[in-house]
């Protein structure tokens, strides 16, 4: 049992670097397989079973023969040259690798993972959920059979140091993200393309096109087969009014998870009647219902300025848009393009991103737009000069009329509170992390919820 793995990990020093939930069901494994194995940890935080802690605990790193890195511990001012280092992710896909349907993806990867997992099990399969989603690898693997299908979401982070891929690798998009781990984009590409680098002939790549070329590139010895999934497949055989996932985006993410499940071998046909039966995850364009004559939508997980505009898009009517938190260091300047041609009447704004956004924004404040050139107020009636050069000159766009900065949840929804109109929609999709003010986007999607369900009006 798990022979590939105990052969990596035998007679040697292991140090597992990370002792959250992953560290915690390494150590776990590694106690129950290899008992008599020399393990030690280390995490920046001191506490019971870690051996090495404090600002320095990332040196221990040379002192051992395999390093067990957890998703969290960023590595990349670190100087590793001569160090092994692998992951719950690398190991587990050196083992199960023929059982596994990998996803990943800047946005739409829980949504994705969750959608197969739910058409292999409706489908009578015997499907396992792991990873990213909330499920360390080593946890599900005493429950793994010859005939059982592996659905694992996999993060960039856990990507970083793997040398295997799945049999089915979903890769849906890469945009601008984690820039405080990876350092720069490129890094943070590389490690998303190691779910495909180490294909083999019988294994599939679903991509989108847009990452074509790329996938091409970095597939060693190239897939079986590499399908491009994009919005023309499957359209004349999805109700798209009947599905439980809204927007286009989602419509890439539901195409993706029937052509994994095909190539795996499972005929999309067969599953393509359980997509209604898909229960939407939490925070990801989550209707919380309609108070106080106003509705409320939490799209929490939206860390990016794509997936905002993906919900904007999705939704139609906005309101209201709850922007802004934690600064990784991503561009905005997309977002702020879409907000000054798709003005929403309220944008609100918290954190050190958020500031960044407004800066953005306020720049179109006081102008209007003309084919793509900004035209002060001021000389806005005279744009008849750049129509009689030949320019094509559409009607204007409004900026935003108001924009509002606010510290607390509570005090965006006191902004609120005095402007909304029966019929308003707000919606909360932030387009950065959390981390500045909550501890993940979970409790700020809830904090938003309870605020949401207790709102009376004006």
């Amino acid at each position: 049992m798990f022979e590939l793995i105990l052969n990596r990990l035998r007679n040697k020093r292991i140090l597992i670097l990370g002792f959250g939930r992953e560290g915690r069901s390494t150590l776990a494994f590694l106690q129950k397989y290899l008992p008599n194995a020399v393990v030690s940890v280390a995490d920046k935080n001191e506490m019971e079973g870690v051996q090495h802690f404090g600002t320095g605990y990332l040196d221990a790193i040379y002192d051992y023969d395999i390093v067990i890195k957890t998703p969290g511990i960023s590595l990349k001012d670190f100087d590793t040259k001569g160090v092994e280092i692998t992951s719950q992710t690398d190991l587990f896909l050196s083992q199960f690798h023929a059982q596994t349907i990998g996803i990943s993806g800047t946005k739409g990867k829980s949504t994705t993972t969750s959608l197969i997992y739910h058409l292999l099990k409706s489908t009578g399969r015997d499907a396992i959920l792991t990873g990213n989603i909330g499920i360390p690898c080593f946890d599900v693997m005493d429950d793994i059979k010859t005939e059982s299908i592996v659905v694992y979401e996999l993060s960039a982070h856990q990507l970083e140091y793997v040398h295997n891929s799945p049999r089915v690798g979903v890769l849906l998009n890469v945009f601008e993200e984690h820039l405080d781990h990876f350092g720069t984009m490129e890094r943070y590409k590389q490690a998303k393309l190691n779910l495909l680098r180490f294909m083999g002939e019988d294994d599939t790549a679903v991509i989108h096109d847009s990452l074509l070329n790329d996938a091409i590139r970095v597939i060693a010895s190239g897939a079986k087969q590499s399908r491009v999934f994009n919005l023309y497949d499957f359209d004349n055989l999805i109700d798209r009014e009947a599905l439980p996932l809204k927007g286009e985006h989602n419509l890439l993410n539901v195409k993706a998870a029937l052509l994994a499940c095909d190539a795996y071998g499972v005929d999309w046909r067969e599953l393509t009647p359980h997509l209604y039966t898909f229960k939407p995850l939490e925070h990801r364009l989550e209707p919380v219902g309609t108070f106080g004559g106003v509705t409320f939508v939490n799209d929490s997980i939206s860390t990016i300025p794509q997936a905002a505009i993906s919900a904007c898009q999705a939704l139609q009517r906005v309101d209201f848009l709850l922007l802004g938190g934690f600064d990784r260091g991503i561009e905005y300047q997309p977002l702020a393009d879409y907000l000054t041609q798709h003005s929403v009447p309220h944008l609100l704004f918290t954190g050190k991103a958020g500031e960044r956004m407004m800066d953005l924004i306020k720049g179109f404040v006081g102008c209007r737009e003309f084919a793509g050139i900004e035209i002060p107020d001021e000389i806005g009636s005279s744009f008849q000069d750049f129509a009689s050069n030949g320019v094509k000159v559409p009607e204007p766009v409004e900026a935003p009329t108001q924009m509002f900065f606010y510290s607390s949840m509570e005090e965006a929804f006191s902004y609120i509170s005095s402007h909304a109109k029966l019929g308003d929609v707000v919606l909360l999709s932030p387009a950065a992390s959390s981390y500045d003010q909550y501890k993940n986007f979970e409790e700020r999607g809830a904090k938003f919820k309870a605020l949401a369900q207790a709102f009376v009006g004006a």
